[in-house]
């Protein structure tokens, strides 16, 4: 579903974020991991299509032959990419990012009504009561705790059913028990629905006891981060 090769950005002078290779199938997650300012929410960002790779050899999104993606890249078509991160991507942020304006329906319904699509869907109906959130859907951001937030986020993030989830640190403000429990729960849903997902977080006992796949950083020759699959 996801196929990434030779992708790589220059932060600064001299250090390099690279990723060698990336394959994720649908209902897979796999967590990024690293020592802290290592470049995992960078590697999200580029891999998200927000940050433009200065190297990349293959980005195919999609089945059955897929979406070129870093054809588009290369041609800089930033139309279509824009509409590819509107369309086939999810985004859950640290801090949430839910519209304070906005009702907790209003903004789970926002993608959808954003992209001409029925306000409601089974799906997204499914995620809301598996979460838990039937009770805070007339509530603003506002009136709820840290980690209602990030069960609103998440499900918002899927309510237009991409095809890939990017999750920065989406259980960093919340303490062990929520985290697990909402790690768990992510991990149960795209599993369900069918995506594939990438997890930025720095909880690796997290990660081992979900038994999740694991994309580690490591330091190369103290010039850069290259990112890969744990052993």
């Amino acid at each position: 579903m996801l196929q990434i090769e030779n992708m790589s950005i220059r932060r600064g002078a001299d250090y390099r974020i690279s990723l060698p290779r990336l394959t994720l199938a649908r209902g897979e997650v796999a967590a990024i991991t690293g020592a802290s300012g290592c470049g995992k929410s960078t590697l999200l960002e580029i891999i998200g299509l927000i940050l433009r790779p200065e190297q990349l050899g293959r980005y195919q999104l999609g089945d059955a032959g897929g979406l070129d993606v870093a054809a588009l890249v290369q041609a800089d078509q930033q139309s279509q990419l824009a509409d590819i991160r509107a369309q086939r991507l999810g985004f859950v942020l640290q801090t949430g990012g839910l519209l304070p304006f906005l009702t907790v329906r209003q903004n789970i319904e926002l993608p959808r009504r954003m992209l001409g699509l029925p306000a409601k869907s089974e799906r997204v109906e499914e995620a809301i009561a598996r979460l838990r959130l039937q009770t805070l859907l007339e509530k603003r951001p506002a009136q709820l705790s840290i980690g209602e937030r990030q069960r609103c986020s998440f499900v918002r993030a899927i309510a237009h059913e991409p095809d890939l989830l990017l999750a920065d640190e989406p259980t960093a403000a919340l303490d062990p028990h929520q985290a697990r429990n909402l790690f768990e729960l992510i991990i149960e849903i795209v599993q369900r629905f069918q995506i594939a997902a990438l997890l930025v977080t720095h909880d690796w006992d997290l990660v081992r006891d979900c038994g999740i796949r694991n994309v580690v950083g490591t330091l190369h020759d103290g010039k850069g981060t290259v990112f890969h699959d744990a052993v």
